[in-house]
């Protein structure tokens, strides 16, 4: 038996009215899917804890298995992990966004967040953007390292964790009163929109249309993470196929294979298919017994709040992941057990993640189960299966 957990970054949502009630899972156009429900379990998973924020670091812990009140350390650390930055025990990791914020204001702290993710900007050019604030902020005590799109790092050596805001959380709003209360990392951002409002990068973006990247963003500050090995936990090895630092770093931490897809960029044109094949080659050549695919562009759909486009990265899921995933385990005649799941919902009326229970899929090949329910938000609710407990879904899926 092979298994795949096929993530869908904050694919739930609530109904819309503009597409008749229903959810963008729901509206979407897909058959894979739709075919899998008839002889799949669906119900509702609850992948965050109560009490815990709604990130897509606790979530995706609790799914790959990992308590996030046990193992959670910040969202930070475990990028840092992704990209080789080997962490002291002292040190304070922290995500270092690269944002647009409104220019047309006097004061930093009137301007508005309008992107946080500067039009998802490309790993070259947020590179050179994070070069130009490094040489002018860097020090023995903070640390910039490059990371993918807009998402960086900076170490704080001997810092301290302290509460502050994603900035997903706070699109369109004035910024002043999200600023972290800590002086110095307040004014190393302040600076940042000095040292690249202006800058040849954004001057070409903004003649193009393009969100400038004009200032970074501090926030999911955490300490060294320590997780127990997966192999170990679960007795299976695996891999672990997604663009995003933040999965990549829990699977360093955990013991599995990092497998790079060419053109994979955690956008919504990412490389799905290559996703899809790299994972069954992994499972039907390579000896792996599970696999990890991670897609962002449902959650980055999300924020931006484009209904049209987060029903399009749900279609490609469909038809260029799942339906690649089932035809090619049964040309092969491998036996395969698939977890469909989001890590949480990002509700394109809110634009940011809520804690609430997710709707799951779950197939086995060798034992189909007849169902009246397809997969959506609304049906998984009525089967009236709840696991309530996310690092419990893992256990689920490797049941004989």
């Amino acid at each position: 038996m092979k298994y795949v957990i096929v993530l869908g970054d904050g694919m739930a949502d609530y109904p819309i009215d503009e597409i008749g009630g229903m959810t963008p899972l729901e509206y979407a156009r897909t058959p894979a899917m739709d075919a899998l429900s008839k002889v799949s379990e669906i119900g509702l998973v609850q992948t965050v804890p109560a009490g815990m924020s709604p990130g897509s670091d606790t979530a995706n812990l609790s799914v790959i298995g990992y308590d996030p009140k046990k193992y959670y350390s910040g969202r930070s650390p475990l990028e840092a992990l992704s990209i080789g930055v080997d962490m002291k025990d002292t040190d304070i990791a922290m995500r270092c966004n690269i944002v647009t914020l409104s220019e047309e204001e006097d004061a930093y702290e009137k301007r508005h967040i309008l992107d946080h993710s500067s039009g998802e900007i490309s790993t070259e050019d947020a590179a050179v953007l994070l070069d130009a604030v490094r040489k002018e902020l860097e020090n023995d005590i903070y640390k910039f390292y490059v990371g993918t799109s807009y998402r960086h790092l900076l170490i704080w050596d001997k810092g301290e964790v302290k509460p502050l805001t994603p900035p997903h959380d706070i699109l369109t709003r004035e910024i002043g009163e999200y600023l972290p209360e800590d002086e110095t990392l307040r004014e190393m951002m302040k600076k940042s929109y000095d040292i690249l409002v202006n800058h040849p990068i954004n001057v070409e973006r903004k003649k193009k249309g393009l969100n400038p990247a004009n200032s970074i963003w501090f926030w999911g500050a955490g300490t060294k993470p320590a997780l127990t090995s997966f192999t170990e936990k679960t007795g299976k090895t695996g891999v672990m196929i997604s663009a995003v630092d933040l999965l990549k770093g829990i699977a360093v931490g955990a013991g599995l294979k990092n497998i790079s897809v060419e053109g994979a960029n955690g956008g919504l044109h990412t490389n799905y298919e290559g996703k899809a094949r790299a994972a069954v080659k992994a499972l039907t050549e390579d000896g792996y017994d599970f696999a990890y695919i991670h897609i962002e562009a449902p959650d980055e759909m999300g924020h931006q709040g484009s209904l049209e486009r987060k029903i399009q990265s749900i279609e490609n899921i469909d038809e260029k992941i799942v339906k690649v995933l089932v035809e090619e385990f049964e040309k092969r005649g491998e036996a395969l057990r698939l977890l469909i799941l989001p890590d949480h919902p990002t509700p394109i009326a809110l634009r940011t993640h809520v804690a609430e229970a997710v709707p799951y899929l779950l197939y086995d090949s060798t034992n189909p189960k007849q169902s009246e329910y397809k997969y959506n938000e609304k049906d998984a609710k009525a089967g009236g299966i709840t696991i309530a407990k996310g690092c419990d879904m893992i256990d689920h899926l490797f049941e004989a």
